[in-house]
């Protein structure tokens, strides 16, 4: 058996680029940017970020286009395909891509109007120019505290 499957949480690096095939099915390509933090020997934080490329087919292809722009931030799951051409210099040309199965946005960004990105850190205070928000009151679920004889089930 083999598995092809990737899960990917990134940040869109530019605009997705909405293209029809002959077929006029849609077509969105775009490229995530992942960050990887970590410490090194010594102890010294470092930062390591990968490019990934990434194609949406059909009607995904017509959302991600719609509501996804440059910085959003999007979970993606798919696959790892390879094409390759002919460049016009002679030499054959690779690119590694994913391609959309399913994907889910990711975190509105806070005060903005437009676009999805991870929330903020933990720990870090609001800028003084917003106004503070609190958290709306949620209804609490009241359980009966007496037990349920298994005999009372009508099932």
């Amino acid at each position: 058996m083999y598995l092809n499957k990737v899960f990917i949480l990134g940040n869109l690096t530019r605009d997705p680029e909405k293209r029809s095939l002959p077929s006029g099915a849609a077509v969105a390509s775009f490229a995530l940017a992942t960050t990887r933090v970590y410490k090194d020997k010594n102890g010294a934080k470092q930062e390591d970020t990968q490019f990934h490329n990434v194609v949406a087919f059909g009607p995904q292809a017509e959302t991600i286009a719609q509501y996804m722009k440059k910085g959003s931030s999007i979970l993606v799951e798919g696959r790892l395909q390879t094409r390759s051409w002919d460049a016009p210099d002679g030499t054959k040309k690779y690119r590694t891509e994913i391609i959309v199965d399913a994907f889910q946005f990711g975190p509105k960004r806070e005060g903005s109007a437009s676009g999805y990105q991870a929330p903020a850190e933990e720990g870090s205070t609001p800028k003084a120019s917003q106004p503070a928000q609190t958290a709306p009151e949620l209804e609490t679920i009241q359980y009966p505290t007496e037990e349920i004889n298994v005999d009372d089930i009508p099932f």
